[in-house]
């Protein structure tokens, strides 16, 4: 993909400059040669005009000798003067008398007959007799070579028009400096293409070269290695798509951890509940053996092991329970029956239901109530059943005649509840995980716990909003902190 990629950009730049010089070159041959050749021209007539000038001075001082001037009356002095222009203008200068009866030719070249000249030409020396610099290109099939003729009057001083005098110059010597110009621009522009063909090369490299860093990153994480990073750090859109790409590679590596977290939850969940049935299954298939068997058949003992089978079918019972309570609350799905509630009467509720418990161990269960309007957006039984689940607790782990504490609080920030008991309280090692499912404390007053309570009350929580903050310090209890129920 890089090598292609490569090869178009150069071959688009290539494209593009070269067509680009083919138009420029064009164009500039195009206005060049108009350019060269409106320069010849006003070369060739002001020096038309300057050898006419000096012709009139020639046989005006003359004249003021008393020779009579013109080409007649000058002889060979007049010859020379005329070789002598010729060189000076570098280019073939003839002259045409008044009369229109001959022309003269520097360098020695033979007098031309007027009659001569072809037809067209003889307009041009017409218009320049009459005062108008006249440039013709009808001389060329006379001369044998393409060529450009100037025509410009020779006026003497006292104003009478002595003749007309032609340059020619062939349109040879004009297109060769056009054509000159054109090889030094076809150089100039060859030599731009090869320079430009590198540079393109190099701009290219650089183009792609972010893109084979992608690529090569990209077949990382095709590989499973998500913590592949492209390195590419630039302030365009290859370096947005960059910083796309290593995002996404950010996001598919938390994704990763993720998906093994919950692979490895998944193993744990598989294994506590495995644990956590081994030993009733265990009981209950054991006393059925001995039943069975006729190990036990003393009455009493019988009667021993019913009740045991029995308390380790309602371990899992609740076991089952708290599972399907705490699958379904885990469900974003769950249709919860969100109302207009009372947190008074739930707490109220929950420490009537907890009463029968706490009685056995003459442990008082006290609620304290301060502000007003305790009224929020919730589940009344779910609600209840949270409060429950940690009054059962303080329960569980407060001694034998002290109490528990539920504080019910409004204030303009919200509704706060404090649910505090006098027990043993929770190591500081194990209060980060206190709301994990199947974590227990293996104690003798926890013999009974499944370890799903509290994570069951978190879901609960989080469902309405809630924020738990548990303190706790071993021996001083343990208190559980409702808070930023909004009102």
């Amino acid at each position: 993909m890089k090598n292609k990629i490569r090869f178009r950009l150069l071959l688009y730049f290539s494209g593009s400059l070269l067509v680009f010089s083919l138009i420029i070159g064009f164009i500039f041959f195009a206005l060049f040669s108009r350019y060269n050749m409106d320069v010849y021209k006003t070369e060739l007539g002001n020096r038309a005009v300057r050898i006419a000038g000096s012709l009139a001075g020639f046989w005006s001082g003359s004249a003021e000798k008393g020779q009579e001037h013109g080409m007649k009356g000058h002889g060979m002095g007049y010859g020379a003067y005329l070789r002598f222009l010729d060189d000076i203008a570098m280019t073939d200068v003839w002259v045409v008398d008044r009369n229109l009866a001959q022309i003269t030719r520097g360098h020695g070249q033979s007098i031309l007959a007027y009659k001569d000249l072809p037809p067209e030409a003889e307009d041009v020396i017409a218009a320049a007799m009459d005062g108008k610099t006249t440039f013709s290109e009808n001389f060329g099939s006379f001369l044998g070579t393409p060529s450009i003729t100037v025509a410009t009057q020779i006026a003497l001083p006292n104003g009478e028009i002595a003749g007309v005098v032609l340059l020619h110059e062939q349109l040879e010597n004009i297109r060769g400096t056009t054509k000159s110009g054109l090889a030094i621009l076809l150089l100039s522009m060859g030599a731009a293409i090869v320079i430009s063909f590198f540079i393109a090369s190099a701009l290219a490299e650089r183009f792609t070269k972010p893109l084979g860093k992608m690529k090569t990153a990209a077949l990382k994480i095709s590989g499973g290695d998500y913590t592949a990073a492209t390195g590419v750090a630039q302030d365009d859109e290859i370096g947005e798509l960059a910083i796309a790409f290593d995002d996404m590679a950010v996001k598919l590596d938390a994704a990763a951890r993720e998906s093994s977290r919950l692979e490895n939850l998944r193993r744990d969940f598989i294994a506590n509940i495995s644990h956590e049935l081994r030993t009733p299954v265990t009981v209950i298939r054991g006393s059925l053996e001995a039943l069975c068997d006729g190990v036990v058949s003393k009455p009493d003992m019988v009667n021993e092991y019913h009740r045991q089978m029995l308390s380790e079918s309602v371990f899992m019972e609740r076991l089952v329970s708290d599972l399907l309570d705490l699958a379904r609350l885990q469900n974003p799905d769950l249709a919860m029956e969100m109302k207009e509630v009372n947190l008074k009467e739930i707490a109220e509720d929950a420490l009537r239901s907890m009463e029968r418990f706490a009685r056995p161990k003459k442990l008082a269960l006290r609620l304290n109530v301060e502000g007003g309007n305790f009224t929020i957006h919730g589940d009344y039984g779910r609600l209840r059943q949270m409060l429950v689940i940690v009054l059962d607790n303080a329960i569980k782990f407060s001694p034998a005649g002290s109490a528990a504490h539920l504080d019910l609080t409004h204030t303009t920030a919200g509704i706060t509840l404090r649910i505090r008991d006098e027990g043993c309280g929770i190591p500081p090692d194990e209060l980060p995980y206190i709301f994990k499912r199947f974590h227990k404390q293996r104690t003798e007053e926890n013999k009974s716990g499944t370890g799903l309570g509290l994570a069951i009350a978190k879901q609960i929580a989080d469902r309405h909003g809630i924020s738990i903050k548990v303190q706790s310090e071993p021996g001083q209890g343990t208190e559980f902190l409702f808070y930023t129920i909004s009102t």
